[in-house]
């Protein structure tokens, strides 16, 4: 075990892995308080994982995709905040938001990219010592070899880079790695980048949430633009109420308005609807890819669009001491309160550094990593986490217990670019003209489920979250 005293966790780095939304909010948090800090990215730029979707426009505006500390570091330096009431793509927030923050001096030369994380161990302690365990500095490996020593690891590594598989019992569908060069992940760029994938061909919607909703959207929008593109879509449930909504009945008229687009393309035979579809196997012959469910039914199609969620990683931590929930695999005590079968994300309590705390003390997965496979997961509540975690690793215990997150019961927020400043907060609910610290009106917009496809003239651009 180390000894010498420049080795001593009082004298290292807190290092926050992940340079994504919450992962930088951690980061600027950190730089308010004076605590020293090191991000390490594994991609080469700010947010990589949302950058890979920049070309989806999120469902809330600006002011709810903003973290408070990243806010004031910004303003300080004379960064002109945008429309507060615009809602961005996921490109605007990396480079308008993202990409500024990092450059300011408090973030500057403590931002590492290209360096992907593959562990994370106390210095010369496997996960059985205990001795001494907690006087230890934590060991990050990267993937290049080079070691690193920390004080504290904050992991918002995300869960981008895992997604659910496509068969129905969370296991890979039989031939379904065989198939990988025919399935796309979730969101691909269908009338941009990736358009030349999909003109022309028949494509196969897996999913049931948001993301599968935009994607068949703009699917089918191609599909009046490139003659032989046809769409289709498989769930799971025997019905597609959850895609739906209420509709003309939805107390979220935005929410209802994107379901019913949905509704209307099934009902006139734009989109296929396959309902109780549980995948179970996938094959490749002569260029196409059949999908078949556990009825024995199959559809044959060009391409897969996977929108079936993701789940955390945390092979990382594997040599480090977690008690992880067994069905979410999140913290034990955060699980309770973020069980999809009991919440949605407007009805998740709110929660900071005591729900986020392992047996491995000074490591926190927050962020999307930290709700597990739970998809009611908001970027106003990894804000919020990160506030208190931070605040706990100064010393600020209070401030750290001081946990504050007021959502919509619903889970679902929309906006509209034509609404007036007041009118376009989530939900309906203006924001307040001064917020304690900590308190979070309305909802940030979940990192993955609540992207919306650019609404057609006279339109209302939609999203919703949990997806």
């Amino acid at each position: 075990m180390p000894s010498s005293t420049t080795n001593s966790p009082d004298n290292l780095p807190i290092v926050v892995v992940g340079a994504g939304p919450v992962g930088l909010a951690a980061a600027a948090h950190l730089a308010e308080r004076g605590l020293d800090f090191l991000v390490l990215e594994a991609g080469s730029g700010p947010a990589a994982a949302m950058a890979s979707w920049g070309h989806v426009r999120v469902f809330s505006p600006w002011r709810f995709n903003l973290d408070h500390a990243a806010r004031r570091l910004l303003e300080a330096d004379g960064w002109i905040t945008p429309d507060l009431a615009e809602l961005p793509l996921g490109a605007q927030i990396v480079t308008d938001y993202l990409e500024p923050l990092t450059k300011l001096p408090a973030l500057a030369g403590r931002v590492r990219y290209g360096a992907k994380v593959v562990a994370i161990s106390r210095d010369g302690l496997d996960r059985v010592r205990t001795t001494g365990r907690e006087d230890t500095p934590f060991l990050i490996r990267l993937a290049t070899g080079e070691e690193l020593t920390a004080r504290a690891v904050i992991d918002a590594s995300g869960t981008w880079p895992t997604p659910n598989v496509l068969g129905g019992s969370g296991l890979p569908a039989h031939g379904e790695p065989e198939a990988a060069a025919y399935v796309d992940s979730a969101l691909p760029d269908v009338l941009g980048a990736d358009r030349d994938r999909f003109a022309g061909r028949h494509t196969l919607v897996v999913g049931a949430g948001h993301s599968a909703a935009n994607t068949l959207l703009a699917l089918a929008q191609l599909a009046t633009e490139a003659p032989g593109t046809t769409v289709s879509w498989a769930i799971r449930t025997g019905a597609a109420t959850r895609t739906y909504g209420g509709g003309d009945a939805d107390a979220l008229p935005a929410r209802g308005a994107l379901g019913t687009r949905v509704r209307a393309l099934v009902e006139s035979g734009a989109i296929t609807l396959h309902a109780g579809f549980s995948v179970q196997a996938v094959t490749v012959d002569g260029g196409m890819v059949t999908v078949t469910s556990r009825s024995g039914a199959s559809v044959t199609a060009d391409r897969i669009v996977s929108a079936t969620g993701f789940r955390p990683d945390h092979t990382i931590a594997s040599e480090l001491r977690l008690d992880l929930d067994p069905v979410l695999g999140s913290t034990r005590a955060l699980a309770p309160l973020i069980d999809p079968n009991q919440h949605s994300c407007g009805t998740v309590p709110p929660h900071g550094v005591d729900e986020l705390t392992q047996p491995e003390t000074g490591y926190y997965a927050v962020g999307a990593k930290s709700y597990g496979r739970a998809p009611t997961f908001l970027m106003a509540t990894g804000y919020e986490q990160v506030r208190s975690v931070v605040a706990a690793l100064a010393g600020d215990w209070d401030a750290a217990r001081d946990v504050r997150l007021e959502l919509p019961e619903t889970g679902v927020c929309s906006s509209s670019a034509a609404l007036s400043a007041d009118d376009a907060a989530c939900c309906g609910t203006p924001e307040p003209t001064a917020a304690p610290r900590g308190l979070v009106t309305g909802v940030a917009g979940g990192l993955l489920s609540l992207p919306v496809v650019q609404a057609a003239p006279g339109e209302t651009e939609t999203g919703g979250c949990c997806g």
